[in-house]
């Protein structure tokens, strides 16, 4: 029986039809896998963080955070907002506060303007639905489904952390701040929405 011999040029042209078909495949391959992970993947949900401690109110705007009440919202004290775009259309926002006052309530919201260093600089509540009659104090308007409401209670550590989710999301450039105030936000007619004075605000570029 007769023996067949590669030559040097038969194996190199045997080397370059291996090559040429691995490649090509490996190309089908990577496309599948792509077009496959294309069609299945979520979009990612959209997160804004602003993570910072207070400093006094003469720094603003520039600081992230300013505290207009020292005894009630120390310098040394921290504070935590975070967004998420939610893919059915809403918006969560998580407020979390650490190192203030102990087992103290605190009203918080969501503001149209930034921090100044003056309270009244961060302009009223954001609301979806925007009240005709400012300041607001309807509770058809003034209320955790039409704005966002944050409250919370701090532990023995001056902690808590506090979620609102609400079903739509913010105007663009129309949400610029979270404020605490000094008492629980109020629910009826006349003072839906109120809670006491400013206390301290927090820059947040919502989305």
């Amino acid at each position: 029986m007769s023996k067949h011999k590669l030559t040097t040029q038969h194996k190199g042209l045997l080397a370059v039809v291996a090559g040429v078909g691995a490649v090509a495949l490996g190309v089908g391959v990577m496309a599948t896998a792509g077009a496959t992970e294309s069609r299945g993947a979520k979009p990612p949900v959209r997160k804004v963080v602003v993570k910072t401690a207070f400093s006094p109110a003469s720094t603003a705007p520039k600081a992230e955070a300013v505290t207009y009440n020292s005894e009630l919202v120390p310098v040394s004290g921290r504070v935590q907002v975070k967004e998420e775009l939610r893919r059915n259309g809403g918006t969560r926002i998580e407020l979390r506060l650490r190192d203030l006052v102990p087992n103290r309530v605190y009203g918080a919201h969501v503001h149209t303007k930034p921090c100044g260093a003056l309270p009244a600089d961060s302009g009223p509540h954001y609301q979806n639905r925007v009240d005709p009659v400012q300041p607001s104090v309807d509770p058809d308007f003034a209320n955790p489904r039409n704005e966002v409401w944050l409250d919370l209670t701090t532990n023995k550590d001056g902690s808590d952390r506090s979620i609102a989710i609400v079903d739509w999301r913010f105007r663009e450039g129309g949400a610029r701040s979270v404020v605490l105030h000094e008492m629980a936000t109020s629910t009826h007619e006349g003072h839906a929405g109120t809670a006491g004075a400013r206390l301290a605000c927090i820059n947040v570029p919502f989305e």
